[in-house]
């Protein structure tokens, strides 16, 4: 029995350091969701923004790899600012733009942010995938359909000239075939594949009218949502706030591109080109910004919103009829679907088009798909779920494992028409 200590022990050794890698990956997980909560607005990890960017922050002066000292700027910033030489050089640098504050961060939470931004994910951006389109499986039938139809045409004419053969050796009179051109059953067929093939035609034409899918009109101002979204990683909710609360997702005002291009004046990243390859100056795109924000970069200190001259008239790209509801709250916020799955992959984007078709059948498709978040005992859960009971017995029974959006109703008339 003496020998199984030394694995007894291996054995509880390889169980911690599992558990301390899962508590590195969690903890690093909260540093992301910290960051973007609380940073992301005026810093990037890799290029500055409103504020200076924060990779690497820890080995910087003045910190030199003290954490003490990001945590007590962090949650004392309005109080040192003016104070210490080095942070007064900063807000300077940038535009006089004050640090707020963040006392309700707690010295973990600093740390598994400053974790973050020193080791940072790599950003993996999947295309989800696209809904199966029927239209390959049309293309499969027909060609079987063809090639069954030739085959039967050559049998055909095959038997007519063996029942031809037999008669004459019989010396049976037949009278003369039939032409092809008048003969019933050949007019017949020709015109039954005519009449599928026009009608499949037609009804796919009926159906794709409104559906815009890859639209990708000219934008007044080149925005390019790789650079802000993808490389700067901007949440998406910080222009798009109102996908968190309401209808429509709605397009940020000009003030809100100006509270990052008060400070940035120049694009100083990789080249930037549009969908025909065509170089693009990211400054002078920027320079339009100015235009209609009547904001003048050499005295930035004298803007101020209201100086703004024109909203920019952006295109929409993204368009249902009328008669359907959409709310991206109920999607976003309740459902906790991420952009990308009806948007494509947006953070590879430099001019925006639309992934999905966008019809009642890719919608339908993604409700029986998706599975819902049925917890609603803890506060990641939603309480409306504690409605239905019956599904709440059936998991615990095991008589299912997962509820999807069709389940509570999602694919009932009225929730999309009214």
């Amino acid at each position: 029995m003496m020998p199984s200590k030394p694995s007894n022990r291996k054995i509880v050794l390889l169980f911690l350091s599992v558990c301390f890698l899962l508590s590195i990956n969690v903890f690093a997980q909260d540093g992301k969701q910290l960051f973007q909560s609380n940073c992301a607005a005026c810093h990037a990890i890799t290029s500055d923004l409103t504020g200076p960017k924060l990779e690497n922050l820890l080995n910087r002066d003045p910190y030199n790899g003290d954490m003490k000292k990001i945590v007590n700027w962090v949650q004392h910033a309005a109080d040192i600012q003016d104070k210490d030489p080095y942070y007064k050089q900063l807000k300077a640098k940038f535009n006089n733009v004050p640090m707020p504050s963040f006392p309700g961060l707690s010295e973990k939470q600093i740390e598994a942010i400053v974790n973050y931004v020193s080791t940072p994910e790599i950003v993996d951006v999947r295309k989800p995938p696209e809904p199966s389109s029927p239209k390959q499986n049309w293309i499969i039938f027909g060609i079987i359909s063809l090639i069954m139809a030739i085959i039967a045409l050559i049998l055909m004419q095959v038997n007519s000239n063996l029942k031809k053969l037999s008669d004459d050796t019989e010396g049976i009179v037949r009278p003369e075939p039939v032409p092809f051109y008048r003969n019933k059953v050949y007019i017949t067929l020709i015109t039954i594949v005519l009449f599928v093939v026009a009608g499949y035609y037609l009804t796919a034409g009926a159906i794709g009218l409104g559906r815009q899918k890859n639209y990708q009109p000219k934008q007044p101002i080149f925005y390019s949502h790789k650079v802000h979204a993808g490389i700067n990683q901007i949440n998406c909710l910080y222009c798009h706030g109102n996908a968190w609360e309401s209808k429509h997702a709605a397009i940020p005002s000009v003030n809100v591109c100006m509270n990052c291009h008060k400070t940035i004046q120049e694009y100083k990243g990789a080249p930037l080109y549009d969908d025909a390859g065509n170089e693009i100056n990211g400054t002078q795109e920027i320079k339009k910004l100015y235009s209609y924000a009547g904001f003048d970069p050499n005295n930035s200190a004298a803007w101020n919103p209201s100086m703004i001259k024109a909203p920019i008239l952006w295109i929409k790209i993204h368009n249902l009829p009328d008669h359907v509801f959409f709310s991206h709250a109920q999607h976003v916020r309740a459902g906790n679907v991420q952009c990308q799955t009806c948007h494509g992959p947006i953070t590879e984007m430099d001019e925006v088009k639309q992934f999905a078709e966008l019809s009642m059948g890719w919608c339908i498709n993604c409700h029986r798909e998706t599975k819902v978040n049925f917890n609603y005992s803890d506060s990641t859960g939603n309480k409306f779920y504690s409605l239905y009971e019956k599904f709440h017995n059936d998991i615990r029974n095991h008589k299912m494992d997962s509820v999807t959006v069709e389940d509570i109703g999602g694919l009932e008339c009225q929730k999309c028409h009214y």
